[in-house]
């Protein structure tokens, strides 16, 4: 494995979060509490490792390439709907991040009431960012690969 490897890494981590998100919606559904803490806490470790690898795949691009990310450039029909994509991906993944903390930490102190009216708006926009995650890579990298 190298370097190159990590933006097919990072959407196997992104698809394997919006796993793990649907199956702890589905046990917190069933009432089946401590199935969806588990997955929970799965998915957020799973984000956490999306984020470092994508952090280090980002970084030896711009300090030992010289180059920033990979351009979306053809076809050209497609590149405003990819970009659509590619910002409210972009947008969203900074706004969940203080809500996950906040989600987390609430079910750890056992604030369930608190911890249930921030996670209705919380699953949702972090299930969005997981997989819009894999559809930019799939764009990007296997549909339309960029030159």
């Amino acid at each position: 494995m190298s370097i190159y490897d990590l933006p097919a890494v990072n959407a196997s981590l992104n698809g394997l979060s919006a796993v793990l998100l649907t199956a702890g919606y589905v046990f917190i559904r069933r009432g089946q509490k401590i199935a969806h803490r588990n997955c929970m806490i799965a998915a957020f470790c799973v984000s956490v490792i999306f984020l470092c690898c994508y952090l280090t795949y980002h970084t030896y691009l711009a300090v030992e390439l010289h180059r920033g990310p990979t351009r979306f450039l053809n076809p050209l029909w497609f590149r405003p709907i990819y970009l659509t994509i590619l910002l409210t991906h972009t947008i969203l993944a900074v706004v969940i991040v203080p809500m996950i903390l906040i989600t987390l930490s609430r079910a750890f102190r056992e604030k369930f009431d608190k911890h249930k009216q921030i996670a209705r708006w919380t699953w949702p926009l972090w299930m969005y960012v997981s997989v819009t995650g894999v559809i930019v890579y799939l764009l990007l990298y296997q549909i339309f690969p960029q030159k």
